[in-house]
C-alpha cells in the first residue's frame, strides 16, 4: 500500500471531523447539496462514487469473467451470509440491544422504529463501495463485479419479502425508483464508462498506457472517497451533535453485525479452501450495506424524522471507518488464511 493508503484511517477521521464541523457551521450549504437528488439518490455523491470506482472497474477484463466459475464456493458463501444470515442476525441484535439492554436510554416511542431501521439496513447488501474495499484488500475484481451484479438481481425480488417477514408487515413499499436508479448510477454507468475508457487506452498495444492511467487515477479515487465522507457527515452534522447518545447506542448492534458477518464469511471461505483474493471481498460484501436504499426505504415507510431513518443514517456514519478496519484485518491475516487454505483438499483449483 502507498503511504497515503497506509494512513487512510487518519485521513478518514479528519474528514469526519471536518464534515461534522462544516455541517454545523454551514447547514444551508449542505442542505442545498443534499437537495440535488433524484428519487432520493444524491447526484453529487453519485459523481464522487463514479470517481471512486471507475479506476477499479477499468482493471476488469470482461473477457475473463468466465473464470469466476472457479470461485463458486466464494459466491455461495457470500450469498449465504448476505441473504441467509445478515438480515436475521441484525434483527436479533436489534431486539437484544435496542429493544432490551438499551431501551431505558432511548425514546420509548422510537424503539420499534430504531429496530426497523436496523433491519432495513441489513437487508440491502452493499454495491458500489464494495469495489473500493475489494481494491484495498487486493480482491479478485472479476469476482467482486459478478457478486455485486448477482446481489443486485436478488435484491430486486428478496428485499421486500425479507423486510416484511422481519418487520411483521403485510406489505412493504419498496422505493423501486430509488433501487433501479441507484443500480444504474452506481453500477451500470461507471461499468460502461470504465470499459469504454479501458478499450480506448488498450487500442494499439496500449497496456503500458492503461497502467500509467490507472496509476494516475489511483489517488483521485481515494480523494473522492474522502470528499464523499465530508459530504455525508456534513449532511448529518446537526443530527450527530443533537443526539450523540442515541447514535452511539444504535452503532453497537451495527458494529457487532459487521464484524460477525465479515468474520463468518472469511472463515467459511477458508474452510471451503477458497483463495484469499476471493475471501477478502466476500467478507467485505457480506458485512457492508447499501445504505442509499436503506435510508430511502426508511423514509418512505416511517418518515424523514423517524427513528428508522436515523438508524439507517448511523449505518452511513460508521460504514467507512468500520469497513477500513475490516480491510486491515483481511490484509494482516493473509498469511494465517493461506496456511489453513493451502492444506484443504478443495484448494487445488484456486492455486
Amino acid at each position: 500500500m502507498s503511504l497515503f493508503e497506509r494512513y487512510l484511517t487518519l485521513w478518514v477521521a479528519a474528514c469526519i471531523l471536518v464534515g461534522i464541523g462544516l455541517g454545523h457551521l454551514l447547514p444551508g450549504v449542505f442542505q442545498s447539496i443534499g437537495a440535488a437528488e433524484v428519487a432520493r439518490v444524491n447526484l453529487p455523491v453519485a459523481v464522487l462514487i463514479w470517481l471512486m470506482i471507475i479506476p477499479m472497474l477499468m482493471k476488469i477484463d470482461f473477457a475473463a469473467l468466465g473464470q469466476v466459475r472457479r470461485h463458486w464456493r466464494g459466491i455461495g458463501v457470500t450469498l449465504f451470509v448476505n441473504w441467509g444470515v445478515k438480515p436475521f442476525s441484525m434483527a436479533l441484535l436489534g431486539w437484544l440491544f435496542i429493544g432490551g439492554l438499551f431501551r431505558q436510554w432511548l425514546p420509548a416511542d422510537q424503539v420499534d422504529s430504531y429496530i426497523a431501521g436496523l433491519i432495513l439496513l441489513a437487508a440491502a447488501p452493499c454495491t458500489a463501495m464494495v469495489f473500493v474495499w475489494s481494491n484495498l484488500c487486493d480482491g479478485e475484481p472479476h469476482f467482486t463485479l459478478s457478486q455485486v451484479a448477482l446481489n443486485d438481481l436478488i435484491m430486486v425480488v428478496a428485499f421486500a419479502p425479507i423486510v416484511a417477514l422481519l418487520l411483521g408487515l403485510s406489505a412493504i413499499t419498496v422505493p423501486w425508483t430509488t433501487l433501479i436508479l441507484s443500480v444504474v448510477l452506481y453500477i451500470v454507468v461507471p461499468v460502461v464508462f470504465a470499459q469504454v475508457l479501458r478499450r480506448f487506452l488498450l487500442a494499439g498495444n496500449g497496456q503500458a498506457r492503461l497502467a500509467a492511467t490507472l496509476s494516475r487515477l489511483g489517488p483521485l479515487s481515494l480523494l473522492a472517497l474522502l470528499a464523499t465522507l465530508v459530504l455525508l457527515f456534513g449532511f448529518q452534522g446537526e443530527q450527530i451533535l443533537a443526539q450523540p447518545l442515541v447514535i452511539a447506542l444504535l452503532a453497537v448492534p451495527i458494529l457487532i453485525q459487521v464484524y460477525f458477518n465479515s468474520a463468518l464469511a472469511y472463515l467459511l471461505n477458508r474452510l471451503s479452501g477458497e483463495a484469499h483474493c476471493v475471501a477478502g471481498p466476500s467478507a467485505l460484501i457480506g458485512a457492508s450495506n447499501f445504505f442509499e436504499l436503506a435510508v430511502a426505504a426508511a423514509i418512505s415507510l416511517f418518515g424523514f424524522k423517524s427513528g428508522a431513518a436515523l438508524a439507517t443514517v448511523v449505518g452511513v456514519l460508521i460504514e467507512v471507518p468500520v469497513m477500513l478496519s475490516v480491510v486491515a484485518l483481511v490484509r494482516r491475516s493473509k498469511d494465517w488464511y493461506q496456511r489453513g487454505a493451502t492444506i484443504h483438499p478443495l484448494q487445488g483449483s484456486n492455486s
